[in-house]
């Protein structure tokens, strides 16, 4: 009984297979019967739209279009091999301009009509097999639709292009003689199937189907089964592989996108692999170009050291240690941008090429250095005054007035120096601790009146009068100390260099909906235009020997502009008309 249903088995397995098989021999040979129709009418219409693009492209080259003479297009098709060719040309409105086969081509008719043009004028070209009504003579029409005409082409549809189009008989004969040895060979496979044909057969169709397999597939026992098993398990491991590699493949470009320097990797031929955006956007910027490739880097002239570089290590004859992989580093200045390159070659001699954007680091480096030597400067001055002063004092032979009088000398120094230390502290913090600053709403009126009042006495004695002109009161969120510090360096600067006797006036002049606007100015002394350009620097003085006896550490207005543009605002500086000087800032609304 069991041998029976193994029969059975098998030749229902047989049958199964013939039947499919027979199918689908039926259906290749149909679909290839018109598969290769298809090619040969798709060869002859390849060859007919060369002649259409040669045609469009000699009349607009020549201008032919323009004179309305196409006759010259006869020289054209002189070079043309096959001669069984006939080209039309017609406009936009059917008219026959030029006939390669007729020559009165006045006298004929429209040609909007013909099945060919229509397709055309709808899809961009057409064909059709038909009879001409001017020749009588059979083509193989095709049209192709330009802008302003129509190129027709035709092969004289005889013998030769017939036999060109029909399906190969050998083909057929092929097919059915490999169907009856499949099909008798189908009859001695069977034997040896079993369960673990289908199984494998549903496993693959899952798979080409797109659908992942979870489930462990269990196959019997066999020859056939150890080999369907190793299948399954070949593919849970390229499955967990595939994972792998996307998810490092996501994490790499995702790292890569996060990056704020340009990377990209090259073949060892300079074909690109991978970059980033920020790649593309610095070769722009050291390009002077907006559509430059990653791959015409090695033509910009500031390249020249990368591209001998290159050359030198990617030579067949030179070989590359993978513990000693050839580098390159160098700077690349390009305007107000500084560039730093770095370059590194593979033991494949693929390579890697990093630009970042050092602008940023150079500018605070150069700021660092010159703060430095300015703070060494000013430092300098109040400490040689103070160990002078602690010198004479060592003399137990000083009057009780003159060890006063140096005493209260060297306090002003000590003063002037931990001023100073303090100014220098607050601009460090404001240009690498920003975040450290804490904001709060605060009453500006407020504070602008405690400025004043801490100033009063100054105020008085140089017979100073101050207006405010504030048209409400202004809340706005901000850090009270730096706020302070901005108007407290204003007052005092107007103080101490305005001279006596003068007017002070504080006004919010405008406001819309994302700034205060002020003008702070006094009607002292005017200052020399020259040194508006410089006067936010630090340490800078307009007047240094003036300056100095007045106290001044050199970084109040530095301070003032570092403060306002932590604030979100701007602010310049220049002369009143009338006499005096003039402060206009902004302060953001949004902080």
């Amino acid at each position: 009984m069991a041998l029976f249903k193994k029969l059975e088995y098998r030749k229902k397995i047989f049958l199964y297979l013939s039947a499919i098989f027979i199918v689908f021999t039926i259906l290749v040979l149909l679909f290839q019967y018109k598969r290769e129709r298809e090619f040969k009418r798709d060869q002859i219409e390849v060859s007919l739209n060369n002649i259409a693009e040669l045609t469009y492209n000699f009349i607009e080259r020549k201008g032919l279009d323009k004179e309305g003479n196409l006759g010259s297009l006869d020289s054209l098709y002189l070079y043309i091999p096959n001669q069984n060719i006939r080209v039309t040309v017609l406009d936009k409105s059917g008219k026959v301009l030029y006939d390669s086969e007729v020559k009165e081509v006045v006298k004929m008719e429209n040609h909007l009509h013909r099945p060919e043009i229509q397709k055309a004028l709808k899809e961009g070209s057409g064909s059709n097999i038909r009879e001409s009504a001017t020749t009588g003579y059979e083509y193989y029409y095709y049209t192709k639709s330009y802008a302003d005409l129509f190129v027709r082409t035709a092969a004289h549809y005889d013998v030769e292009v017939k036999n060109f189009l029909g399906v190969e008989k050998l083909f057929i004969f092929y097919l059915v003689t490999l169907f009856l040895v499949t099909w008798w060979f189908i009859g001695l496979i069977t034997k040896n199937l079993s369960s673990a044909l289908f199984k494998l057969k549903d496993f693959a169709t899952r798979l080409s189907h797109g659908e992942e397999v979870t489930e462990k597939v269990e196959f019997p026992k066999g020859e056939f089964g150890e080999i369907s098993k190793q299948v399954a398990e070949i593919y849970d491991k390229l499955t967990a592989a595939k994972s792998k590699i996307e998810t490092e493949k996501n994490k790499l470009y995702s790292h890569l996108i996060a990056l704020n320097e340009g990377i990209a990797f090259f073949t060892p031929n300079k074909k690109e692999i991978l970059r980033n955006n920020h790649f593309i956007q610095y070769l722009n910027i050291i390009a002077d170009e907006t559509n430059i490739s990653e791959e015409q880097i090695f033509q910009i002239q500031n390249f020249s050291k990368l591209n001998a570089f290159l050359e030198k290590n990617l030579k067949e004859d030179v070989h590359i240690d993978q513990n000693e992989l050839p580098h390159l580093e160098e700077i690349i200045d390009k305007g107000t941008r500084t560039f730093n390159l770095h370059a590194i070659i593979f033991a494949d001699k693929s390579f890697e090429l990093v630009i970042r954007d050092i602008t940023k680091l150079e500018k605070q480096k150069k700021i660092k250095e010159e703060m430095t030597a300015n703070i060494a400067h000013e430092l300098k001055t109040p400490i040689t005054i103070i160990l002078g002063y602690l010198e004479l004092l060592k003399e137990n032979h000083l009057e009780d007035t003159e060890r006063k009088r140096y005493i209260s000398n060297a306090y002003l120094q000590s003063e002037r120096l931990s001023d100073l230390i303090q100014d220098i502290s607050v601009l460090q913090k404001m240009s690498e601790a920003r975040d450290r600053f804490k904001f709060e709403v605060i009453n500006l009126n407020e504070l602008i009146y405690e400025v004043k009042e801490s100033l009063n006495i100054s105020l008085k004695k140089k017979d100073i009068d101050v207006k405010t002109r504030m048209s409400k009161p202004i809340l706005i969120k901000a850090n009270k100390s730096l706020l302070t510090s901005v108007f407290y360096n204003l007052f005092e600067n107007a103080i101490k260099y305005g001279g006596e006797h003068i007017e002070i006036c504080l006004n919010n002049y405008l406001e819309d909906s994302n700034f205060y606007y002020f003008s702070f100015s006094n009607t002292g002394n005017n200052i020399d235009e020259r040194h508006f350009l410089r006067v936010f620097e630090r340490f800078y003085r307009v007047d240094e020997d003036r300056s100095r006896p007045k106290g001044g550490t050199g970084l109040g207005l530095a301070i003032v502009k570092n403060a306002i543009q932590l604030h979100g605002g701007e602010i310049s500086a220049g002369n009143l008309k009338e006499g005096g000087v003039e402060f206009l800032f902004t302060l953001s609304k949004s902080n």
